[in-house]
């Protein structure tokens, strides 16, 4: 039987370029791990990583041996936010930014399977030599974004400000809306393998009706 993939059977995860649609999240259960700084030069970002993967291919492999129930590892995603919001558009400027990485984990993840994944990671790792100094900074949390608009950007990360600018400044007001909780990106692409100009990111924001 083939491994469940979440990505195929739930709406926040389809999206097309040029298309700004309106949609409902439902609450999801993540691994979470919070940071702040530039993502290409923080050694906090890359540690937070390291920490993510090898809990949820482990919380895989003990949810199908215990559970019996088998889910891809879901790609990685990222909420974002800053105090000025112009560092995501106009001014760029990622040392500003505040992140929470993520990644999905399905409803059949207790928080004991979570906590004894845990230990499982940290003793392989010990015994490896090869610490996870962020490891016991993930949490497992469930996120409820509710109303959203999104988007599916293709191309290099850095080339996503003009179309959050429409996002932000024409969709969003022209459609009686506002924008509420953190921008939100999940990586389609694995960034090791694909040509930056093939990137695939949905682009995704909370927001609530103007009253």
């Amino acid at each position: 039987m083939a491994a469940i993939d979440p990505k195929k059977t739930l709406d926040s995860y389809r999206a097309r370029r040029g298309e700004f649609r309106v949609l409902e999240v439902p609450p999801l259960q993540y691994l979470m791990i919070d940071g702040a700084g530039d993502p290409n030069t923080s050694p906090v970002y890359g540690q937070a990583v390291a920490a993510l993967f090898p809990l949820a291919y482990t919380l895989k492999f003990a949810s199908r041996e215990e559970l019996g129930i088998d889910t891809v590892v879901m790609p990685l995603e990222g909420l974002w936010h800053a105090a000025d919001m112009e560092s995501f558009t106009s001014r760029r400027d990622k040392s500003q930014w505040e992140w929470t990485l993520l990644l999905l984990v399905g409803d059949h993840v207790t928080p004991d399977l979570f906590a004894r994944a845990v230990d499982t990671v940290e003793a392989k790792s010990a015994k490896k030599r090869e610490p996870l100094p962020a490891l016991r900074s993930v949490r497992l949390e469930t996120l409820h974004e509710g109303l959203c608009v999104q988007t599916l950007h293709v191309g290099p990360f850095d080339d996503e400000a003009p179309v959050l600018d429409e996002l932000h400044h024409r969709f969003i007001p022209e459609h009686g809306l506002r924008m509420t909780g953190r921008h939100h990106e999940v990586y389609l692409s694995d960034i090791r393998r694909t040509d930056p100009a093939k990137l695939r990111t949905i682009l995704r924001q909370p927001v609530a009706r103007v009253e």
